[in-house]
């Protein structure tokens, strides 16, 4: 752990201080680009128990610069579920008798705040710069197994990604956003 404190009587660095501060060298972004995105890391992981979480600051894509620095990551649970999906995986429960898992797949998280002013051309910048399915850096592609509902899961999901704002009072409120018009959710 790196810290800047050079006076012993202070009190140690919070872990996202110490994240905001290990981050500051890591970027081509402004530098309240990338603590907006490691204050919203640190909210998956601590306050949501997501994994494997990186801040992507290059397209997936193209190698290219990101309008701003993006976060992927694994949440515990699966974040979106297609309709589709979800009559094929009740079809399929009520047929077999056992319950269908539903694994969670690996998402984007774009960091905003909440004085921002987002347009559809700025989201379509970001959309048009990331891949459907983030991948880790050492991650390979999953094999595509049988499995029911894999028609919307992987590569074959409508590319998407959760637009995290943050409000002055450092409250975090997740949207889910798709690329184009997805089908509405039925309950």
């Amino acid at each position: 752990m790196t810290s800047l404190i050079t006076n012993p009587d202070l009190p140690p660095l919070s872990s996202v201080q110490e994240k905001l501060n290990a981050s500051k060298a890591e970027s081509s972004h402004p530098t309240y680009l990338h603590h907006l995105a490691a204050t919203i890391l640190h909210d998956l992981k601590y306050a949501h128990d997501w994994t494997f979480l990186t801040i992507h600051t290059h397209s997936t894509l193209t190698q290219e610069l990101l309008p701003r620095p993006i976060i992927s990551g694994l949440p515990p649970k699966k974040v979106y579920v297609h309709p589709d999906e979800q009559v094929e995986i009740l079809k399929a429960e009520h047929e077999t008798g056992e319950t269908i898992l539903r694994i969670p797949e690996r998402e984007w998280v774009l960091p905003s705040q909440i004085q921002e002013k987002w347009s559809l051309a700025k989201l379509a910048e970001v959309f048009d710069a990331l891949d459907v399915v983030p991948l880790a850096k050492d991650e390979e592609e999953e094999s595509e197994e049988s499995t029911v509902g894999k028609s919307w899961q992987g590569r074959n999901r409508t590319k998407r990604l959760l637009l995290a704002t943050v409000h002055d009072d450092s409250t975090v409120v997740y949207y889910i956003m798709h690329d184009g018009i997805v089908k509405p959710r039925q309950n």
